[in-house]
């Protein structure tokens, strides 16, 4: 695997290509390594986007600003507003 990552991503990254299974990882080190060996790799992000979808949730936004401002997810303004349009919002 990669020098960079930790041993919970590494494992996770392990496991995926064991079950043959997407992995969820939002570091950015992490989905490029999970990209290279091939892997479907989805985030927090798009798992609130699929939440919305399935009508789990009613919106993105009020989770996004949890994200960032409770917890201190760092989110780029661009992926933001990539996010939050996808959503309908």
């Amino acid at each position: 695997m990669d020098a960079t990552l930790d041993l919970a991503e590494t494992e996770a990254l392990s496991l995926a290509i064991q079950e043959s299974a997407s992995v969820l990882v939002d570091e950015s080190a992490a989905r490029a390594a999970a990209v290279r060996l091939g892997l479907q790799v989805t985030g927090t992000l798009g798992i609130l986007l699929e939440a919305k979808t399935c009508g789990l949730i009613q919106d993105v936004r009020s989770y996004v600003d949890r994200l960032q401002h409770e917890l201190g997810f760092f989110i780029s303004n661009e992926l933001r507003a990539a996010v939050l349009q996808d959503a309908g919002e």
